[in-house]
């Protein structure tokens, strides 16, 4: 993949962009043995060989987890008030982040990587990357709410709407699957209860195509390159 010649050596771990910018005009990266100093330089990050003052850069190798995400732990790779972390519970070294938020509260489907062209690519909105909830209400949803759901609410001052909004159990009403396109946060509760229902419980059954069926809560597993190939394919 070609990428800029600034932010290959700072996703491998060379210097910040702004930093690595200032080596490149100082003559001080070359490329398969060539000096290069213009800053918008494109690389081929698989095949040209990058040396910063003699010595070859490795590019950092992408990784990608996925995790059944349990209760008690909140998705950000840092926490000043010392909270448990989703981060904690994969055994990695690489510096990995997670794609998007569920809350502290919220279980289920969640990705983990060091890619951010992957991340960008599964938040962007354009997208319409699928998310698919099981939903636990307070008491049992009307009919006609059900429909306003799906047909749009105003939400943020725009119209915001499930996608799909059905029940697994018809006659258990306070349980069902909502699948969403939004990625804005608490966006599924907060569509509940502006119809005044409150999420007893939530848990994210699938995004992005990939579920969690079998996986205990706070296990993890490696996803595959041909499966995030796969992403791009379906969601192009």
């Amino acid at each position: 993949m070609k990428i800029r010649l600034n932010r290959f050596l700072a996703e491998s771990g060379v210097a910040s962009r702004r930093k690595a910018e200032e080596f490149i005009k100082e003559g001080r990266v070359t490329i398969n043995n060539k000096v290069v100093v213009e800053l918008a330089t494109l690389i081929d990050d698989e095949n040209d060989i990058v040396k910063v003052d003699g010595e070859i850069v490795k590019p950092e190798k992408k990784v990608y987890y996925l995790l059944n995400k349990p209760k008690g732990y909140i998705t950000t790779t840092d926490d000043e008030k010392g909270r448990k972390k989703v981060t904690d519970l994969i055994n990695t070294k690489q510096k990995i982040f997670p794609v998007g938020r569920l809350d502290f509260d919220t279980t289920g489907v969640l990705i983990l990587t060091n890619d951010g062209d992957f991340a960008n690519f599964l938040m962007h909105p354009k997208n319409k990357i699928i998310r698919e909830y099981k939903v636990m209400l307070d008491k049992p949803i009307t009919d006609e709410d059900k429909s306003r759901l799906v047909k749009g609410i105003t939400l943020d001052g725009k119209k915001s709407k499930f996608e799909k909004l059905y029940y697994p159990n018809k006659d258990y009403k306070e349980s069902l699957i909502a699948t969403v396109t939004e990625g804005r946060n608490h966006f599924v509760k907060r569509m509940f209860s502006a119809l005044g229902y409150n999420v007893k419980k939530l848990e994210r059954i699938s995004y992005a195509n990939f579920n969690v069926k079998g996986m205990p809560l706070g296990s993890y597993r490696i996803i595959s390159k041909e499966e995030i190939k796969k992403v791009y394919e379906d969601f192009s």
